[in-house]
């Protein structure tokens, strides 16, 4: 006689205790918010990135600049803020981590203070830790201001200091001070790297500036000399899969050198990037690496506890983390509903997020 089998049980994602350790705040935004505020000031509404093209840098700038120009007041950055730990919440984020530049809202809200006082309080009861960032384009002393302001406010919120944008565009030992700066006060170094350069970037941002996690870090993969480096320092990559097609970083999403790194030991904790462009939440990269990337519920359980390892939470949320990702690994709850991706961001929906579009 034959078996007969009934559907496949698999466990439920929005259940699996995860943390966000790479989201920009500005990038965070929701769509609707971001529509609300450009009537609300006048301004005009970014165009969506092209669907399933490869794209360069200054076409993602320009729409995120836009983006950006929306967020006037103090209030407005403490909404996002507010509304982005309220949507990692609800995918089963348990500790999120936010990235600000001050530097680009400090005009507009009277120096860096005011901004990183708004962020914080924002950030604050949301289990949500504060990242200041500098930018890879910016001058060297610019980045030791953040620092500086960071340091002030460890302990108070900020977590960590990173750099931010083209990684192109400046010498990692040109910004070695900032970031001293920076970890001399606790915080951690978490700087953008191996998105565009090849492993050598990476490589020195550890040796140089002493990274605890790099943002992206794929390049990496090119080199064993560098994979073992960051296994042996344990050094997470923050990896952001629907990021790279759109730049052509990766060929496609089931490109994404996810598994090599694990393979390697390397660290690697999920993250969203800029939702707000490509139009993936948290729980839509977990279903990715299980749908596309081939993770087991176990390997899946391993990326997320090694995001909570990586993070800046306090020992109690990482405890309960650490204890929920068990008991999900430890039982069985019927998934309602997994997310077929064909190739593109445009088909992810699990988190049910609306990507930057006209209406």
């Amino acid at each position: 006689m034959a078996q007969v089998t009934g559907p496949v049980t698999r466990r439920e994602l929005r259940r699996l205790p995860k943390t966000n350790l790479h989201l920009h705040l500005t990038g965070s935004m929701r769509a609707s918010t971001l529509a609300e505020l450009t009537d609300r000031y006048g301004l005009p509404l970014p165009d969506p990135l092209p669907t399933g093209a490869v794209h360069g840098w200054s076409a993602f700038q320009g729409r995120y600049d836009l983006a950006r120009a929306a967020l006037r007041t103090a209030d407005d950055l403490r909404r996002v803020v507010a509304e982005a730990a309220l949507d990692n919440a609800t995918e089963g984020g348990g500790w999120l981590e936010i990235q600000v530049d001050p530097t680009t809202y400090a005009v507009r809200l009277g120096g860096l203070e005011p901004v990183v006082e708004a962020v914080l309080a924002g950030a604050a009861g949301g289990r949500t830790g504060v990242i200041l960032a500098a930018s890879w384009a910016g001058p060297p002393e610019q980045a030791e201001r953040v620092a500086r302001i960071a340091a002030r406010y460890a302990g108070a919120g900020v977590v960590g200091f990173g750099l931010s944008n083209d990684e192109r565009r400046g010498r990692v030992a040109d910004f070695s001070p900032a970031v001293r700066t920076a970890t001399d006060a606790g915080l951690l170094a978490v700087p953008h790297s191996g998105f565009y350069e090849a492993a050598w970037h990476v490589r020195e941002c550890v040796t140089l500036l002493g990274a605890h996690r790099v943002g992206h870090g794929l390049t990496a993969v090119a080199d064993p000399a560098t994979l073992e480096l960051l296994a042996s320092r344990s050094v997470a990559m923050e990896v952001c899969p629907s990021s790279y097609p759109p730049f052509g970083v990766t060929a496609d999403l089931a490109s994404t050198p996810l598994r090599a790194l694990l393979a390697a030991g390397v660290p690697v904790a999920l993250g969203t990037d800029d939702p707000l462009l490509f139009g993936t939440g948290l729980l839509d990269q977990y279903v990715l690496a299980r749908d596309v990337l081939g993770c087991t519920d176990e390997e899946l359980a391993g990326l997320a506890r090694g995001s909570i390892y990586a993070s800046a939470a306090p020992s109690e949320v990482r405890t309960a983390m650490l204890a929920g990702v068990s008991e999900w690994l430890g039982g069985m709850d019927q998934d309602s509903g997994s997310v077929s991706y064909i190739g593109a961001p445009s088909a992810m929906g699990a988190s049910r997020r609306t990507p930057l579009r006209r209406s």
